[in-house]
């Protein structure tokens, strides 16, 4: 019987150490993942100690590197040529954020498939179809033509190579042995694919199909009133209105007709589907900058400050980093895959970035001359398609998917409306646009002036930004910034006629015409995203922006503010004040409070008549509001318009100055409702809401419950790897812009003057490593709203109670 059991025994472990060391389909073999000496155990990492020194031997390098580390894990880098500075840029980000990057790359290029299979597999066409490698591609040839890029890519490559070569199994970070495969070398259009990444996530658009849907059911003089062309209620432009134009516009494309097919939607002759919902804008993907003169600064010298939005990530979209060579001394934060710094500070210069919002991305309707696709109708005439095959391979499948993505000039035909049953809407989009926007940085990070700035922004290409700037000279100026087309008014508000050139992008807008403006006499530039500029601005950016909320609550406290300094920024930057409460809860508390109220709805009422406005995270107030704004916009207009609702302030145009208007009716039903029951109606249900999610009212329902802002693991699944729950006010329409998601990425405020001094944060770590100390070591301080002073060192050998490590690169 003994022998029995213990040939059972081993026949079990026999089989058990066969399947473990097996993937089964797309799932990894966990043998090597829980393996002592290869798996998961290998990836806890200590905290650097003051005495730690290595001295690394790598090919490649032409000189010696010296890179210093501070008690934050920040690598500070000094090196004696560009190719060797970013040769340790490389290395190092790939260090700590190697799988950060491997999983960035496969997204953007369409090829997540390989480690993750069929699950996948329509996230890579639509990369496929989007455009991305023919994007990456015309990039990566421009930038290969110039010899700083060259000198960049190809340095940036070899180190984050030369830091794979020497990796041993049981050092892959984590998510590779999780996945059960390897890191690739990397390669030079890597970092053009990051770039296009970053690009089709800002680029500004309009949901042609649901507002083609729209005019072909309503017509123009409704979609007129309803989706007006420019805020009816309030506005606070980035470029301050009356700003004057000094100078003459190049000819402007005339506006075609309303006969004309474009306006009247003839072109499209059946109800559409809606393929591009699924690029809809979130609101929360946007960004907060300023700067503030001289004259309003404690110190002398101008202050800037930025906090970009994007969405809430463990790692960081963002990657600290200080790069030194004699020619540059720069610090702030890169984006893994991209050498240089992207947002940051030299000794003479700061500058930041929020999203323009250009509208960058347009749809045609494409008239094929038969199935085959391989001509079009364009300008009376049959043009030639072109046919670019795309091989996507899928973990656990024996073959690949291949699809002949077609190109017409305008893009790639991707996309379908029911009119046909192939793909015959063309999309256009800046992502295509040839060009070598790297440089652009590459010249800010070097900058001394003004000049320097002004020449850097026009290398940039796409996604159009606004790069706020302040220097040492007691200069600040803000451009709205980007190859943007000229384009006749709402060219792209609706799907366009692909036969007609008139809908073609006519040219450029030049560089020194992007709307600026430099030393203002109110004593400060600022954006959120809002309004580029007034009315009176000649060429045409988008028809719709982020809502004026943000912008109109940082122009007030700029406007009152004396004596600033990097406090007094850095406070501004977490203001949970509410403009949108201000502005309309007046209103809607003057509506309740001439209906009938049940105790409940009597004592949520008495809570926001007693607000002071703070979406602090305390507030049951603000979860009231928060709530109920969102349904009441629902209730107002979803029965006629569908999820294509109008916009925030078209909403509070509509409840403070037209409050007769037919929108209030719901057409749905028999009755004919009013402002007061739409308005009571939509409170009621919020209250109804929050009841059957957190219970009846309690703290359950303060302000950081309801919202529960998470920070998650880039993998989505790994729940073990996310951040603790955090407690955290602000909200979309908020200046402190943290939502469940989104929010603040990167905080930072530079003070200037001979000795810059700087400080900033995002919420996570260095490392991407789950197992590491500087993982989520930032993470607490960013929770509270406070900042680190950032470490700007001039020299390697320089001495500084926060130095821990020191790593010196030299060549084999």
């Amino acid at each position: 019987m003994k022998i029995v059991k213990a040939i059972v025994s081993l026949a079990i472990a026999i089989a058990l150490i066969y399947f473990l060391d097996k993937p089964l389909g797309p799932a990894p073999a966990l043998g090597p993942f829980l393996s002592p000496f290869t798996g998961f155990s290998q990836n806890g990492e200590d905290a650097s100690g003051s005495d730690t020194e290595l001295v690394l031997k790598l090919d490649s390098l032409q000189s010696e590197v010296i890179i210093r580390f501070d008690d934050t894990g920040v690598p500070h880098i000094f090196a004696r040529n560009d190719f060797d500075l970013f040769y340790a840029q490389g290395y190092i980000t790939a260090r700590d954020r190697l799988w950060q990057m491997d999983l960035q790359i496969r997204a953007a290029s369409g090829r997540l498939s390989e480690i993750l299979g069929k699950v996948t597999l329509e996230m890579d066409l639509q990369s496929r179809r989007l455009g991305m490698g023919y994007g990456a591609e015309a990039n990566f040839k421009m930038a290969m033509s110039e010899p700083q890029s060259r000198t960049a890519l190809l340095g940036y490559t070899a180190g984050v190579n030369a830091y794979i070569r020497q990796l041993a199994p049981k050092d892959y970070p984590i998510e590779f042995k999780l996945l059960g495969y390897k890191p690739e070398p990397w390669k030079p259009i890597n970092t053009m694919y990051m770039l296009e990444q970053m690009t089709l996530t800002l680029a500004g658009r309009s949901n042609e199909t649901g507002m083609t849907e729209l005019l072909q059911k309503y017509g123009k003089q409704v979609i007129d009133q309803v989706f007006p062309d420019y805020p009816l209620l309030q506005e606070s432009p980035i470029i301050p209105s009356g700003t004057k134009w000094d100078f003459k516009p190049i000819a402007i494309p005339e506006k075609l007709t309303s006969t004309d097919s474009v306006n009247s939607g003839s072109h499209l002759t059946q109800k559409l589907s809606l393929p591009a919902k699924r690029f809809e804008k979130v609101e929360g993907i946007g960004s907060n900058n300023w700067a503030v003169s001289a004259e309003k600064s404690i110190t002398g010298y101008p202050i800037l400050a930025n906090d970009p939005h994007l969405e809430l990530t463990l790692p960081s979209i963002w990657y600290q980093v200080q790069l030194h060579t004699p020619e540059m001394n720069v610090y702030g934060v890169s984006l893994p895959g991209i050498p240089s710094v992207i947002i940051g500070f030299n000794q003479n210069v700061a500058w930041g970035v929020t999203n323009v919002d250009a509208d960058v991305y347009d749809l045609y309707k494409i008239k094929f001359k038969d199935s085959s696709r391989k001509q079009y109708w364009h300008e009376n005439q049959w043009k030639n398609t072109r046919i670019r095959k795309e091989v996507v391979y899928i973990k656990g499948e024996k073959s690949p998917v291949t699809e002949e993505v077609v190109y017409t000039h305008h893009g790639p035909v991707t996309e379908m409306d029911n009119t046909s049953k192939q793909p015959d809407l063309a999309i256009r989009w800046i992502g295509h646009e040839p060009g070598n926007s790297f440089m652009t940085f590459y010249q800010l990070n070097k900058a001394k002036n003004y000049d320097d700035y002004r020449s850097a922004l026009t290398r940039y290409v796409g996604p159009a930004q606004n790069f706020v700037f302040a220097d040492n000279s007691k200069n600040i100026a803000i451009t709205v910034n980007g190859k943007m087309p000229v384009k006749y008014k709402e060219q792209g508000k609706f799907i366009l006629d692909g036969t007609d050139h008139r809908n073609d992008w006519q040219g450029w807008i030049p560089a020194e015409q992007n709307p600026y403006v430099k030393n203002p006499e109110r004593g400060f530039v600022s954006s959120a995203n809002q309004s580029s500029t007034d009315t009176t601005y000649p060429y045409y950016i988008n028809w719709v922006f982020a809502p004026s909320e943000r912008a109109i609550r940082i122009n007030e406290r700029l406007q009152a503010m004396t004596q600033a300094n990097a406090d007094s920024l850095r406070a501004l930057q977490n203001d949970n004040f509410s403009v949108l409460a201000r502005t309309i809860l007046p209103k809607l508390l003057e509506v309740l409070s001439t209906t009938a109220l049940s105790p409940s709805e009597k004592a949520a009422k008495i809570i926001l008549a007693n607000w002071n406005y703070q979406n602090a995270p305390n507030s049951v107030a603000a979860s009231i509001f928060e709530e109920w704004i969102p349904a009441l916009r629902n209730a107002i207009w979803s029965d006629e318009f569908g999820s294509e609702l109008p916009s925030r302030d078209r909403t509070l145009y509509l409840l403070l100055k037209q409050t007769e208007e037919k929108w209030f009716d719901n057409i749905t039903t028999s009755n004919k409702e009013t402002m007061p029951d739409i308005v009571y109606g939509s409170f009621k249900a919020t209250l109804d809401s929050l009841k059957a999610r957190h219970g009846t009212m309690s703290p359950t329902w303060q302000w950081s419950k309801v919202k529960g802002t998470e920070i998650r693991h880039l993998s989505r699944s790994l729940k073990s790897f996310n951040a603790p729950p955090i407690t955290t006010g602000g909200g979309s329409s908020i200046v402190n812009a943290i939502t469940k998601r989104n929010g603040p990425s990167w905080r930072m405020v530079v003070e200037l003057g001979p000795t810059p001094r700087a400080y900033g944060i995002y919420p996570g770590g260095q490392s991407g490593n789950p197992g590491s100390p500087y993982y989520l070591n930032m993470l607490g301080k960013w929770e509270k709203g406070e900042l680190n002073e950032l470490l700007f060192l001039n020299a390697p050998d320089q001495q500084h109670s926060r130095l821990t490590a020191r790593i010196t690169l030299q060549k084999k």
